[in-house]
């Protein structure tokens, strides 16, 4: 016996009206177990944010981050590099998943990443780190 499940059409009416489901959530054992891919298609989602207090959440959360966190420690990155390289990589990794909604409609499948909290009062910082986010990402679909 084999169970099928469908589109949520609570969601699919929120959708069909013209709101944008989005996660606020991001982490990397939802994207590789496929799970952010069967949101798309069974809950329509359409976007994804992620924050540092939404990493904090992912990363003390679960063991997927685990050896990647060992690996940049011996390599003697501080802590700072190593949450820029987990969520880079996890943006990425979410983006490349959105990606086929982006194609689709232009004005969704967007992962947004914000740049750390320090620079909130430094205006050539915030600019400075959202430049190089851009760049490290290189997905049309993300968003500082």
């Amino acid at each position: 016996m084999s169970v099928t499940v469908g589109v949520n059409e609570r969601l699919a009416a929120l959708t069909e009206a013209g709101t944008s489901v989005w996660l606020d959530q991001i982490r990397r054992g939802m994207i590789e177990s496929g799970e952010l891919q069967r949101l798309i298609i069974e809950d329509c989602l359409r976007g994804v944010t992620s924050n540092p207090a939404i990493f904090e959440k992912a990363i003390l959360g679960s063991s997927d981050y685990d050896g990647q966190i060992s690996e940049l420690a011996e390599r003697g990155l501080d802590a700072r590099a190593i949450y820029d390289e987990i969520a880079v990589t996890d943006v990425q990794l979410g983006a490349d998943v959105l990606r086929s909604v982006y194609d689709e409609l232009g004005s969704d499948g967007f992962v947004s990443l914000e740049v750390g909290p320090k620079a909130a009062n430094d205006t050539e910082e915030t600019l400075r780190e959202a430049r190089d986010y851009w760049q490290r990402l290189g997905r049309p679909n993300v968003f500082i």
